[in-house]
């Protein structure tokens, strides 16, 4: 069974940046659609990133013009680049993708954003 593995998380000050990553198992090419999800404690799961088998994506408002989602040539692993990060952009994400008609998530990686 293929599995998610994320990491890149932490703690970060106002303006910081981070990257996060999620890699498939088993070097499967998984990530022909690729998504980054968060979940802010006592909030409802949102999609923040998309990516499509073109290489289109689309982001949510609320990080339009400072996170960049983007995947390696083999597309097993796709990014998460996050700069400008504020406050309200502590969240839980979660990476996930469509792969032989399963939908796959990562486990989640903790990013807090702090002074």
């Amino acid at each position: 069974q293929v599995q998610l593995v994320e990491s890149g998380g932490g703690l970060v000050q106002p303006g910081g940046s981070l990257r996060l990553s999620c890699t498939a198992s088993g070097t499967i090419s998984a990530f022909s659609y690729a998504n980054w999800y968060r979940q802010a404690p006592g909030k409802e799961r949102e999609v923040v990133a998309t990516m499509i088998p073109s290489g289109s994506t689309n982001y949510a408002d609320s990080v339009k013009g400072r996170f960049s989602i983007s995947r390696d040539k083999a597309f097993n692993t796709v990014y998460l680049q996050m700069d400008s990060l504020q406050p309200e952009d502590t969240a839980v994400y979660y990476c996930n993708t469509y792969y032989r008609g399963h939908t796959l998530w990562g486990q989640g990686t903790q990013v807090t954003v702090s002074s």
